[in-house]
């Protein structure tokens, strides 16, 4: 009988869960706490075969820093990461922590039943990405781009940036250019700020 691991520092959604996967014939919840910073330790004790996870969670620890490091040490365990946030960059970023499935929270406990499901038998479950809302239409970034403009909401230099993504000043330059121009904002602080206000990068996680 497959046992699952709940992360969420929301009450409510640990409880939802515990009561869609007791209620399936075929699992049981091993336990639930509210910090990924606990989840590969819980996961040493309890020994489940599947984590559920938020990416936010209590205390600032990141869901996506626990799926990549219980990736690594227990890569038996299938790990389902979720999400309340539009943040455009989540999804990538669960891939390849090396997440078997993303989901919106937005989405109904039956899917999330679902999903548990494929993902124990070997299935792999994520959305279409998000494509981003510019003044100039929806912007094409690249992998690459979006990666320096993560940073860039962090409010790093492009000194700062290039020694993060082992590359040079002027490549940080040359797609900082290559953004505002498929975005239409005249300065890069500009395009940061209208990423963090409208959600679609959440620099602390």
């Amino acid at each position: 009988m497959p046992r699952v691991l709940i992360v969420d520092d929301h009450e409510s959604m640990r409880e939802s869960l515990t009561t869609v996967f007791s209620g399936l014939e075929d699992f049981t919840v091993a336990g639930g706490i509210a910090s990924a910073a606990f989840a590969l330790d819980y996961c040493k004790k309890l020994r489940p075969d599947l984590v559920v996870m938020d990416i936010c969670t209590e205390g600032g620890a990141s869901g996506l820093a626990a799926a990549k490091e219980l990736r690594e040490k227990l890569p038996e365990i299938k790990i389902i990461i979720m999400t309340a946030f539009d943040e455009i960059s989540y999804m990538p970023r669960a891939k390849e922590a090396g997440a078997d499935a993303f989901v919106y929270k937005s989405r109904s406990l039956e899917y999330f039943a679902e999903v548990a499901k494929g993902v124990l038998r070997g299935e792999s479950f994520f959305p279409e990405p998000r494509k981003i809302p510019m003044p100039m239409g929806e912007a094409p970034l690249t992998e690459r781009e979006m990666e320096v403009l993560r940073l860039l909401c962090r409010h790093m230099t492009n000194k700062e940036i290039a020694e993060k993504l082992y590359i040079s000043e002027n490549t940080v330059k040359y797609h900082k250019a290559n953004m505002l121009a498929k975005t239409g904002f005249a300065k890069a602080v500009d395009l940061a700020f209208y990423m963090i206000s409208n959600g679609w990068i959440n620099p602390l996680y």
